[in-house]
């Protein structure tokens, strides 16, 4: 098998939740451009049903997968839907998080939104069942199939740079101001990501199933200027990611061309990490 064969996935069947995501478009289509049958799983019903839908009309096979993946009963549906469409499960990606966002109603208290002193609890505790309880119950469903299927199979963690490394809070502050802080929960999370990814792939020693981390850098996503230009003085590259740049290394942990490759974390940050 040459190299580039390698990187095939014909035959194979993908489940990708947070699938209409930013990243989790582009997850969906690489998997299925290199020849899988992909599983749109995503809370929103109807982006997922169109995103589908337009794989299929471009040639591809594709499932939209409505679920709440903090939700047990959610996820066995998911599940039973992949294997009654595509009869097997050969490659996960965990993509789902939530990701912080603007917070009016603490700016509109005076709070830096983000700040830990005022950080709430009900925040907390929901970034917690998406972000790490959503991935171990997922990550539980699906691998049950890889299991009888002679125990082999692909899981793909996505992790964060503020995983690695606790976030700088300067890049936050625009013309002095401060706009919001990185919550505490996304760096704690992405960090028990980690911790995840290398025990499972402990646990399968023996096994073909693999499991690994991909770590994104900053994706632009129409942030504004000052934000791209704090951010961008932190890489190596000089600027943020465009959002196709996580399809190679995601194919390649997907893919037999990483069948020697277990336990690992895949940092793709432009650099972020190295000074």
């Amino acid at each position: 098998m040459s190299v580039l064969e390698k990187f095939r996935l014909d035959g194979r069947v993908a489940v990708v939740t947070g699938g209409v995501g930013l990243l989790g478009k582009e997850f969906c289509r690489t998997l299925a451009e290199a020849g899988a049958a992909v599983a749109v799983v995503d809370v929103n019903a109807e982006a997922a049903q169109q995103f589908a839908e337009e794989l299929t009309r471009a040639g591809y096979r594709a499932l939209a997968v409505p679920t709440d993946i903090t939700q047990p009963d959610s996820v066995a549906a998911m599940t039973a839907a992949v294997l009654a469409a595509f009869g097997r499960v050969d490659i996960l990606v965990n993509s789902a998080a939530l990701d912080p966002k603007f917070d009016p109603q603490a700016a509109a208290r005076g709070i830096s939104p983000g700040a830990f002193e005022e950080y709430p609890l009900a925040d907390w505790n929901a970034a917690l069942s998406v972000n790490l309880t959503g991935m171990f119950l997922v990550t539980q469903a699906c691998v049950r199939p890889m299991i009888a299927q002679g125990k082999k199979g692909s899981i793909i963690n996505i992790c964060s740079t503020y995983g690695l490394n606790g976030p700088d809070q300067r890049i936050y502050v625009k013309e002095g101001r401060r706009v919001a802080y990185k919550p505490v929960y996304y760096t704690v999370t992405k960090a028990g990501v980690l911790g995840f990814t290398k025990y499972l792939a402990a646990y399968y020693a023996g096994t073909e199933i693999r499991v690994n981390a991909l770590t994104p850098g900053g994706v632009f996503n129409h942030h504004e200027e000052y934000f791209v230009q704090n951010y961008s003085a932190k890489t190596i590259l000089g600027r943020m990611a465009r959002k196709d740049e996580m399809n190679g290394a995601l194919l390649f942990l997907a893919s037999d061309a990483s069948s020697y490759v277990t336990g690992t974390n895949i940092v793709v940050d432009g650099g972020w990490t190295a000074w």
